[in-house]
């Protein structure tokens, strides 16, 4: 499907549409109407196509930004570019991938984490906490970790959403992956109780830390 155009990827999107399913993404903050199924078997007919991608991020459109995260090269990307998408990213949905599918395997990765980890905006800081997250679980040589549970206990319980999602996570892959910080991230998770009433579906495990760590450490054994 080289040569396709943005045009017709618009029309096919477009086409896509199902109102049921906007009303289920819209709940999470998505303002868009394709099943992401459906989403994924388009990416995977159009193939890596990093022009295309580009053409559809600039459109805006929630459901054409999914779908050029998925066909893009994420390498290929400039650090200030992948800057000025994560402050273009305004669906949860589309800074969750951003993140995970484009960030993560760029090699301005922690470079760009550092730099947003000190952002004054929340959910640019909750991208550089969810990179830190993804070091403290696979490469945590040079992170420090107790200043990260400093960091931690001074701002989690007063943090807004999305960052505070991104540092209690943060909190528990200290807890679950490094048993010498353990006692102390779970004291922190305790203390604070952020998420501790979050409602969980049945065989989900919890995000409030305590239980989150507790429950993969006894898995991992």
């Amino acid at each position: 499907m080289a040569g396709t155009t943005v045009a017709e990827v618009m029309a096919e999107l477009a086409a896509l549409e199902d109102p049921k399913a906007r009303k289920v993404n819209e709940k999470h903050g998505d303002d868009h109407g394709v099943n992401l199924g459906k989403l994924r078997a388009l990416a995977k007919r159009l193939k890596t196509q990093q022009e295309l991608a580009c053409g559809l991020w600039e459109t805006d459109d929630t459901a054409a930004r999914l779908l050029a995260l998925l066909i893009c090269r994420p390498k290929a990307f400039a650090r200030d570019e992948l800057d000025a998408m994560v402050r273009q990213a305004c669906t949860p949905k589309v800074h969750d991938w951003l993140v995970n599918y484009v960030v993560k395997k760029n090699p301005h990765a922690d470079e760009l984490r550092l730099a947003w980890l000190a952002d004054p905006d929340p959910v640019v800081a909750s991208a550089g906490w969810a990179l830190t997250t993804e070091r403290v679980a696979k490469k945590p040589d040079g992170l420090d970790l107790a200043g990260l549970l400093d960091v931690v206990e001074a701002q989690l319980k007063d943090a807004p959403d999305r960052l505070q999602w991104a540092m209690n996570h943060c909190l528990a892959q200290i807890g679950i992956e490094h048993a010498e910080h353990r006692p102390r991230a779970l004291d922190i998770g305790e203390r604070l109780e952020v998420l501790k009433d979050y409602p969980t579906s049945p065989g989900c495990t919890s995000p409030f830390a305590p239980t989150w760590i507790t429950e993969m450490v006894r898995r991992q054994r």
